[in-house]
């Protein structure tokens, strides 16, 4: 009778034990698509951020406040020719 409720308990514990295994492998499969997913994210910021990086650098430059003074405020040359359409 003993050794039934030895070998029992046993095979209750190896039960346990691999239902958790099992529910961990789970978790470690669903964390390392969230990691990957996050390095994939964090890429893409960097490269953002980058370009955010050289947007700088370009609105610091003569030719984006010459683009700027001509399209917002409709500024010109002195001499320079303006054609428009007629819509």
């Amino acid at each position: 009778m003993a050794m039934l409720l030895v070998t029992t308990v046993v095979l209750m514990m190896m039960l346990v034990v691999t239902i958790k295994s099992v529910e961990l492998r789970e978790k470690r499969q669903t964390y390392m698509e969230r990691e990957e997913a996050l390095i994939k994210e964090i890429e893409a910021e960097e490269l953002r951020s980058e370009e955010i990086a050289e947007y700088g650098k370009y609105t610091q430059t003569k030719k984006f406040v010459e683009e700027v003074a001509k399209e917002k405020l409709g500024l010109v040359y002195e001499g320079e020719i303006i054609f428009k359409d007629e819509k």
